[in-house]
């Protein structure tokens, strides 16, 4: 990224800053002035910066791990908007993540892992949260809550 961003050995601060403006636009980034420490802005605007950062590479992959965890719903909406839309536009995006509801959510199928191995693949359509829990588990579900 940072190549794109140099002229002549020096950094085109013009196109630094239009890269900044476009991708706090993209983002709906809050922030007072795009020359605010990101340390000053709320954790759901600090994970946008850093998605920003990513994202200005223009990656073919994006590897999201815990993308939303610390932040509020609004930010995390934001989130799960910008990554759903990315995936329309044609880039993978690799989501990890503990939170069964978001990745049930956002998923378009479902890698499950138990003790640092591959245990199950389910397609959206078969991703529910006893299907996975099962996988993540290896326990059969029980019927009337006897085992």
């Amino acid at each position: 990224m940072l190549g794109r961003l140099r002229r002549a050995g020096l950094m085109d601060r013009a196109l630094e800053a239009s890269t900044a403006r476009d991708w706090t636009s993209r983002l709906r980034l809050k922030a007072h002035r795009l020359t605010d420490a990101v340390s000053t802005l709320s954790g759901g605007n600090q994970q946008k910066v850093v998605l920003a950062k990513w994202l200005a590479t223009n990656p073919a992959v994006l590897i999201v791990d815990e993308p939303t965890r610390g932040i509020d719903v609004g930010a995390k909406a934001e989130v799960h908007r910008t990554l759903a839309e990315l995936a329309r536009g044609g880039l993978a995006v690799l989501m990890i993540s503990s939170d069964l509801p978001e990745v049930l959510g956002m998923a378009d199928r479902v890698l499950v892992m138990r003790e640092g191995e591959l245990v199950g693949e389910l397609p959206r359509t078969e991703a529910t949260e006893e299907s996975v829990m099962y996988l993540a588990t290896g326990q059969r579900p029980t019927v009337g809550g006897a085992a």
